[in-house]
């Protein structure tokens, strides 16, 4: 009987023993987990990283006009009728191609004598008719210098007047993409820089934000934190900006 109490006791003690032993593993292995989590939501380096290219437009938006004023509705019809023709003609002996031209409807309006304090009165003093021409082309040099001579047209009695032309870059989800992975790999080579200056290195990456996209002339230097895009030069300048944050080993 009593060494049966012997033996109870023993066991009892053996038992605690195994359970303050697996409570300071336990404690031991959740406080490096616990150190690991912090390790990881707290060890960072954030930096911003940036990418430019220089492009040329490959698209362009040419649009023109012009207009006739006459007493009679009739006579400036015709007149504007004639001068259409000039001017289509004109565009296609300089190479544009038929299906890039689009005319617009013409539009008309009255024209009212004033009276001595030059308000309208309801008498009909004329009519001004007007027609616009739009270019679009994907031969941006030619329709450039195209719009650069038209004023030639004056010289045919054609009230034209040319418009300047709107420049526009047709591939730019794909450069966006290409953009956005230069951006982030700059800022990777930032990181890495600045960590080896303090003796660490970098680890796998945390986050990445897209910051700044915009398109601008080629010599501007502004920043718009909204982004831009520049559609009034040929050659452009584009620049992608990325937050990135890395873990630090």
């Amino acid at each position: 009987m009593e060494g049966l109490k012997v033996l109870r006791s023993t066991q009892i003690i053996i038992l605690g023993i195994c359970f303050v032993i697996a409570t300071i593993v336990s404690t031991i292995i959740f406080s490096k987990g616990l150190l690991q989590i912090k390790k990881f939501s707290g060890e960072v380096i954030s930096v911003t990283g940036s990418a430019e290219k220089k492009i040329e437009s490959d698209y362009i938006v040419w649009h023109s006009g012009f207009s006739r004023r006459e007493s009679q509705l009739k006579a400036a019809y015709g007149k504007i009728q004639d001068d259409l023709k000039k001017v289509k003609d004109y565009l296609l002996l300089k190479g544009i191609k038929e299906n890039e031209i689009v005319v617009s409807q013409i539009a008309t309006a009255v024209i009212y004598k004033k009276n001595e304090k030059g308000n309208d009165t309801n008498e009909i003093e004329g009519y001004l008719l007007s027609q616009g021409i739009e270019v679009k082309s994907n031969d941006v040099k030619r329709i450039d210098e195209v719009s650069r001579q038209s004023t030639e047209l004056i010289n045919q009695d054609i009230q034209f007047i040319s418009g300047a032309p709107e420049y526009f870059y047709t591939k730019l989800a794909d450069l966006k993409i290409e953009m956005l992975s230069k951006a982030t790999e700059d800022a990777k080579q930032r990181a890495i820089s600045m960590a080896n200056s303090t003796g660490n290195k970098i680890g796998a990456i945390r986050s990445a934000k897209m910051g700044v996209f915009q398109i601008t002339p080629i010599t501007s230097t502004d920043v718009s934190w909204y982004g831009e895009n520049d559609t009034s030069s040929f050659e452009k300048k584009v620049m992608a900006v990325v937050t990135a944050s890395f873990a630090i080993e």
